[in-house]
């Protein structure tokens, strides 16, 4: 377990370094930046190791495999996301845990969540509403969805407006993956400039939904380049990942 805090610390230093080093390059703060950490196929030994090593934002994209880690971790002051698709008949798992959805991208999974909120107490003051951001696929075609998920572009200023709607919900932001095909493929700072541009027109009808989450091991930099608040970063903290199955 020692060696495992070792090169946890160790991981997070270097990934620190990188996000400081690009808020400096593009003239930011570095608390212009939150550092949310994906937990996936990793035990919550870890996740408590990096409780203790000063993280407060973790993710998980499968809620069979977050719901028995958040319940391990309750004790600790932690904000968990929900970053994966999600199903529909997952929300009612999901609404116990999660602060944050940020796969958001069909009326029908707010409806969803929305109940399931409700049914959970969140909402108002007491249990919290759930903050949700809409996902943005950048390779939809006008009124479709991308191959990892999310709405297109002209998709996003309707949803937003379904999730200010539901009771036990609120509008938190947008959340984007650099898309594999499509125009943006391979050019993940001006995918993420794209993304800037929808969240201005966003906080002009919302101004709450204030959240960018873009960015991953890979191209945190071009994220944070382009202005995002939230990068997820999995394996460059963890290490990569075992193969499943």
């Amino acid at each position: 377990m020692t060696d495992r805090r070792t090169q946890l610390a160790e991981n997070l230093a270097r990934v620190e370094e990188r996000i400081s080093a690009a808020c400096a390059a593009a003239g930011r703060r570095r608390e212009e930046v939150t550092l949310i950490v994906v937990t996936k196929t990793y035990p919550a030994s870890d996740v408590r190791i990096l409780s203790e090593l000063g993280v407060r934002h973790v993710a998980e994209n499968r809620d069979q495999d977050a719901a028995p880690k958040a319940a391990e971790c309750s004790d600790l002051p932690l904000t968990w996301h929900f970053v994966g698709q999600l199903q529909t008949n997952k929300v009612r798992s999901v609404v116990n845990y999660a602060g944050l959805v940020h796969s958001i991208d069909r009326n029908r999974l707010v409806t969803a969540l929305s109940t399931a909120a409700v049914k959970a107490g969140r909402g108002g003051v007491a249990g919290g509403e759930i903050g949700c951001l809409v996902q943005v696929a950048l390779d939809a075609e006008s009124g479709g969805r991308g191959e990892r998920g999310g709405v297109a572009p002209d998709g996003v200023a309707a949803l937003a407006d379904e999730i200010a709607k539901a009771e036990g919900l609120r509008p938190a932001g947008l959340m984007t993956v650099a898309p594999l095909v499509g125009p943006y493929a391979g050019r993940p700072r001006a995918a993420f400039d794209r993304l800037m541009e929808i969240a201005t027109d966003l906080r002009a009808a919302h101004p709450a939904a204030n959240m960018v989450s873009a960015g991953m091991s890979a191209d945190l930099e071009d994220a944070v380049a382009a202005g995002a608040t939230h990068v997820r970063v999995g394996s460059a903290v963890l290490g990569v990942r075992p193969r499943l199955g």
